[in-house]
């Protein structure tokens, strides 16, 4: 069972030009999802790509927000920094932004069904893979070095995404983690608190069915196993193996209050351990470490492609 399949093929997006700089040109971008809903304001995907000037053939950097809109700030200064040392960024507005989002869930994020959930992890994955479409066929870019950076909730995307699409050659993950049950029984949030209300007994079972799957999946492969529950499917943890040994950032806070440490540990062992740096910040906070983030992001990028680091 794969709920990320979809009927790939040529993307026909629209471009329009919204500014340009000496070193790129920033364009927005609107497609049709593969993946329609009865909510027609979902249905157009829109995003950012930032192009490099004078650069051919670059790698491209697919930029993918939290919930909501606060983390597009840093993803925007993230693309042009990127964009200033030759590597192309697309950022894709995900279903949870406010430009998409379907007004009946506009004021219960925290309280979405179940199916509304899986609904909106199939929707992400399935138009980041859209973008990979797209840029395959772009003549500007480098349909070989294609990464996915992802915050929060499009870290949870990035991690799925490339578990299951090999076009993905790297992928940096910011205060994202695996094992989401456990991250909403032990989260510090007060609403993810308020909100979860499965019993001591409840949490524990679930955690052993989720053992038992990862375990068949490790040995058969996700598609071939049958979950006891359709959460384990947008469950980064269960992509894990697909990850090991593949080029990987991990970026955490220390103190964030709605990641638990110990689930963003679990996460890194299950992808093999690679490189990881721990803030000391919460899940917000940790953009007050920008500069640091993007020197780290830009130098593991330039690394994995190929590309002198000298300048940056």
């Amino acid at each position: 069972m794969n709920p990320y399949d979809y009927a790939n093929g040529e993307l026909q997006a629209n471009l329009a030009l919204k500014g340009t700089t000496q070193r790129w040109w920033h364009y927005a971008v609107d497609f049709p999802t593969a993946h329609p809903t009865h909510h027609a304001r979902a249905n157009t995907v829109r995003g950012e790509y930032f192009q490099p000037r004078n650069t051919a053939k670059a790698p491209l950097a697919i930029v993918l927000h939290g919930m909501g809109d606060p983390s597009l700030l840093p993803a925007r200064c993230l693309a042009r920094a990127l964009a200033k040392e030759g590597i192309a960024c697309f950022i894709l507005y995900l279903i949870f932004h406010s430009s998409r989002l379907p007004q009946t869930m506009q004021n219960r994020l925290h309280k979405l069904s179940a199916e509304e959930w899986f609904e909106g992890y199939r929707l992400s994955v399935i138009e980041t893979r859209q973008v990979l479409d797209w840029a395959t066929g772009r003549g500007e870019l480098d349909g070989e070095r294609i990464a996915l950076i992802g915050i929060s909730f499009g870290g949870f995307i990035s991690a799925i995404t490339m578990g299951i699409d090999e076009r993905i050659k790297a992928g940096v993950f910011i205060t994202a983690a695996g094992n989401s049950e456990k991250i909403s029984r032990q989260s510090r949030n007060p609403l993810m608190k308020k909100y979860y209300q499965r019993s001591e007994a409840e949490y524990r079972e679930i955690q052993r069915q989720y053992a038992r799957y990862l375990a068949e999946v490790a040995e058969k492969g996700f598609e071939r196993v049958t979950p006891a529950r359709q959460s384990f499917l947008t469950d980064p943890m269960t992509f894990a193996p697909y990850l090991r040994g593949r080029p990987m950032l991990m970026l955490n806070a220390a103190w964030d209050e709605y990641i638990p440490r110990e689930a963003a540990q679990e996460f890194w062992e299950a992808c093999g351990k690679p490189a990881i740096t721990w803030l000391p910040a919460t899940h917000g906070t940790i953009w007050l470490w920008y500069p640091l983030i993007r020197r780290k992001i830009t130098r593991f990028l330039k690394s994995t492609f190929g590309i002198d680091s000298s300048s940056s």
